[in-house]
């Protein structure tokens, strides 16, 4: 599986590789993964920020569900979509974006530091996460607002041209394989509309983490928590690890 070395973060000299996951995606009633079975795998996690998915009160209870294991942190920032779960593209302007994520990062910030940790790094989501590497304007928003944050790491497509601008903005930039989606030849995601885009087989997603974490190419692994029989997946990929002799942690502090 080739990404795009050329573009990717400093792999880990010591070897080990992130395991993060999408979480605290419920909203009310409405209850989507199941967070408490997949955050004691994780060594990060990817916690929603009210804009695409997530109610202050899920979010609460992730954040002291992760810390309570240990896991680190990171906002999943998203478009103010809740109805298209933030996969749908909005053109949103420059500033309002910026202050927009910022306004997420400030919120989850909050929680998670009333349960005993923090923020640590930044991810987008969705439709932002490819957009990011489409739009400069876009790029850019995000990464201003991090930067009046007081900087973070921040999680991105393995080779992606948003990877290069975080480089460029001083931040650290840390590149994610995906280890229950389908890879194109150029290194991209197959779009979720075509068929076998969602890998949910263990054995296959295992041996997909193990092909990414030894490719030298990415420093986290992402399994996404919506993805049928996440809770599954998460503990393969993290006994498939340890049977390659390949150890997992977060790539950043709590």
């Amino acid at each position: 599986m080739t990404l795009h070395p050329g573009s990717a973060s400093t792999p880990d000299p010591t070897g080990v590789v992130d395991l993060n996951a999408d979480v605290g995606e419920s909203f009310g009633r409405w209850q989507l993964g199941d967070d408490d079975a997949v955050l004691p795998h994780l060594t990060s996690a990817n916690v929603a920020c009210g804009f695409h998915a997530g109610d202050p009160l899920t979010l609460r209870r992730t954040c002291e569900t992760a810390v309570s294991h240990g896991v680190v942190i990171g906002a999943q920032v998203g478009y103010r979509d809740l109805a298209g779960f933030g996969r749908r593209y909005l053109d949103v302007p420059t500033d309002e974006l910026a202050a927009e994520v910022l306004y997420q990062l400030g919120a989850l910030d909050a929680i998670a530091r009333a349960a005993g940790g923090r923020v640590a790094y930044l991810k987008p989501h969705g439709a932002l996460y490819h957009a990011v590497s489409r739009y400069e304007e876009q790029a850019q928003a995000v990464l201003d607002a991090v930067l009046a944050f007081g900087g973070l790491p921040v999680l991105g497509l393995a080779g992606s041209p948003f990877l290069a601008a975080v480089r460029s903005a001083g931040l650290e930039a840390v590149a994610e394989g995906f280890v229950d989606r389908a890879y194109q030849r150029d290194g991209t995601l197959v779009p979720r509309s075509a068929a076998g885009a969602v890998l949910t087989d263990p054995v296959v997603v295992a041996a997909q983490a193990v092909e990414l974490a030894r490719s030298g190419e990415v420093r986290s692994l992402c399994v996404h928590g919506d993805s049928p029989g996440a809770p599954g997946l998460v503990a393969a990929v993290r006994a498939a690890l340890a049977e390659a002799g390949i150890p997992a942690g977060a790539f950043t502090s709590a």
